[in-house]
């Protein structure tokens, strides 16, 4: 099917910045919406950037000015770049995308990565 992998997290300490990557691979006719999804320990995952598939993006309160989504659909990669972090950032960010699978362009499936952990302390 299709696989996302997430690079790109570590420990950071406050007001500095992360870049974060999920490529996407395998049986891809369209990716579609891709999106970042922080979860810290105990809470759900939070949908923070989300950009479509021209280019446009929404982002949650909570990061606005600070977090930037953007995407590459000649390598099926999206960032997500990070600033000014803030120890309430510190979560594992997973990657997520619709993707249009197969050969028909008529099949649209969600996929996770596996996640990268994302730590702001001093």
């Amino acid at each position: 099917q299709v696989q996302l992998v997430e690079s790109g997290g570590g420990l950071v300490p406050p007001g500095g910045s992360l870049r974060l990557s999920c490529f996407a691979s395998g049986n891809i006719f369209r990716i579609n919406a891709m999106d970042w999804y922080p979860q810290a320990p105990g809470n759900q995952r939070e949908l923070v950037a989300t950009i479509a598939l021209n280019g446009n993006t929404n982002y949650a309160d909570s990061v606005k000015g600070r977090f930037t989504i953007s995407r590459d659909n000649a390598k099926n990669t999206v960032y997500l770049q990070m600033d000014s972090l803030n120890r309430e950032d510190t979560a594992v960010y997973y990657c997520h995308a619709y993707v249009v699978v197969g050969t028909t362009g008529l099949n649209e499936c969600s996929f996770w990565g596996q996640g990268t952990q994302v730590t702001v302390a001093s």
